[in-house]
């Protein structure tokens, strides 16, 4: 069974930073992609960062040169540094994981994280 746990979320004041953190048991199998996705009220979920077992990132526009994402193969670990926080940033943050071939589903999502951005 395949399970994502995050955590790091809270409040800051814009400006600040935060790093989320994402647990994925995965069993035998190693996610293609792991991925940070964020929703805010009324708003679709967006995809914020993602990053493949090669370590091919990828950035929302609106992220670039302040979150960075990583990866630790071989704890399936994903991790978001969050910098220089706005408070267009803030909403629940999601850790996703992608699979080509193996678990039951080809995506598996965590519960969600709030970040809130506020002064």
């Amino acid at each position: 069974q395949v399970q994502l746990v995050e955590s790091g979320g809270g409040l800051v004041q814009p400006g600040g930073s935060l790093r989320l953190s994402c647990a994925a048991s995965t069993g035998i199998f190693t996610p293609y992609v792991m991925a940070w996705y964020r929703q805010a009220p009324g708003k679709q979920r967006e995809l914020v960062a993602s990053i493949s077992s090669e370590g091919i990132i990828n950035s929302a526009d609106s992220v670039k040169g302040r979150f960075t994402i990583s990866r630790d193969n071989a704890k399936n670990l994903v991790y978001l540094e969050m910098n220089r926080l706005k408070p267009e940033d803030t909403a629940v943050y999601y850790c996703n994981a992608k699979f080509l071939r193996g678990p039951p589903r080809h995506d598996y999502w965590g519960q969600g994280t709030q970040v809130t951005v506020s002064s």
